[in-house]
């Protein structure tokens, strides 16, 4: 029965965010009320797991945050933001909008950015492109994250954690499993991404629903009226500095990032008005980094006392004993694990760690076990209660209610659909 408390809590976890209680109050509140129910010592395990997992979130992320805050502010008021998306709009002359939002962002992600960079990044973008098509905003968090934890994420030679967690812990490289892992996890997962996004616009269409305004994203689109645009090329410009100084120079992202807000207010200062106007974007992107990434940390902290309790370690053991397809059982460990742990990283670090030497024993090329376990552990790590999914939506100001469904699509159901075929096409000789 211990074991139940796991997906008890995920379904709670879940089902109050989707009530849209605050992150802020949702991770402590579940936290404490998972102490209760294990019998752990609250004071010992609020002051000490759950801080210590939350605080590590904040110190291991809070400059990418702050910084990828200040980027985004710098794209929206200098109206470069605005400039890519009527360029790109123009490039498709209108169409495949929500594709082409989440082909852009897989790109940066593939290219090695942050996620959570990429989210400032484009989410700017995607509301312009969005406005200029009519294009219901709770479809903005799906194509963003498909962008950055679907094919970009678990395709051969991603720069992502999961890919370089597998490499290092079966010997492999990034390119593991390359036909397979192009045809499905490339390939496959993209054009299935593709088609759900443009079906949902379709719907949202029928249905009348369209791109609407709030008081919050009136003040951002008010911003840019009757103010010039860069030129799209300079737009991108402090983009690609990000993208080059992390990928070709290997520098730190903190350090590319810094590289890129500077290089952001050189070449677009004359497009965002005075000095006042900048200081105000300044302290604007500071103060929105910190509300998300508390917001997150919150709900890091409740997966940080979850790996502390019993029924967490039993269901690692459960899984050690179950009996099936190698192949299934890679993919089952892999994706629980990852629900358990609210992380495609975290899940991976800990499937790794306690199957490595099963998973091997099998006799099935490392490679293979590679690429589905990244693929598996990019389903379940997008659940409701994830850090992920609940920094999106609040920099996107959407609700669980409003867009979290094309989000699971996107993220769990279509990468499920993809491990599974890789099985088969594995499973026969392929």
């Amino acid at each position: 029965m211990n074991i139940m408390l796991i997906p008890i809590f995920i379904c709670l976890f879940s089902f109050l965010a989707y009530k849209k209680w605050s992150p802020i109050l949702l991770g402590p509140v579940m936290a404490l009320l998972l102490v209760f129910c294990c019998q752990l010592p609250v004071l010992d395990t609020m002051l000490g797991p759950y801080l210590e997992s939350s605080a590590g979130f904040v110190k291991s992320n809070f400059f990418v945050f702050f910084l990828g805050a200040i980027f985004g502010g710098i794209m929206e008021v200098s109206n470069a933001a605005k400039s890519i998306a009527v360029w790109m709009s123009g490039l498709t002359k209108g169409k495949f909008v929500l594709p082409l939002i989440m082909t852009i962002t897989g790109i940066l992600a593939f290219g090695g950015v942050s996620g959570f960079v990429v989210y400032f990044t484009m989410y700017p973008i995607a509301l312009h492109l969005c406005k200029e098509s009519n294009i219901s905003r709770a479809l903005i968090p799906g194509a963003i994250a498909a962008g950055c934890w679907t094919w970009a994420m678990t395709a051969p030679g991603a720069p992502s954690v999961p890919n370089v967690l597998a490499m290092k812990a079966l010997g492999t490289s990034s390119t593991a499993d390359l036909i397979g892992g192009i045809i499905f996890a490339g390939v496959l997962q993209y054009i299935m991404v593709f088609a759900y996004l443009e079906w949902q616009k379709r719907r949202y269409e029928i249905k009348g629903l369209g791109f609407v305004t709030d008081e919050y994203v009136e003040a951002e689109m008010n911003k840019s009226i009757d103010k010039a645009m860069p030129n799209p090329f300079i737009s991108l410009l402090p983009l690609i500095v990000i993208i080059v100084l992390f990928n070709v120079v290997h520098l730190a992202v903190e350090i590319a990032l810094t590289v890129g807000v500077l290089s952001g207010i050189v070449l677009l200062y004359r497009y965002g008005g005075n000095a006042s106007a900048w200081l105000q974007v300044c302290n604007k992107g500071a103060n929105n980094s910190a509300t998300v990434i508390l917001n997150t940390a919150m709900v890091v902290g409740f997966a940080g006392v979850m790996k502390t309790t019993t029924a967490f370690s039993t269901l690692v053991s459960n899984l050690g004993n179950m009996s099936m397809s190698p192949l299934v059982y890679v993919a089952i460990t892999s994706a629980l694990c990852a629900a358990a742990a609210a992380s495609a990283s975290g899940g991976m670090g800990v499937a790794l760690e306690a199957f490595k030497e099963t998973y091997l024993s099998f006799g099935i090329s490392p490679e293979i076990i590679h690429r589905i376990a990244v693929i598996a552990g990019g389903t379940f790590d997008s659940l409701p209660h994830t850090g992920g999914q609940i920094t999106l939506l609040n920099i996107c100001r959407q609700s669980h209610k409003d867009a979290y469904l094309h989000m699971f699509v996107t993220e769990c159901i279509i990468p499920l659909i993809v491990v599974t075929a890789l099985i088969i096409w594995h499973s026969l000789g392929f």
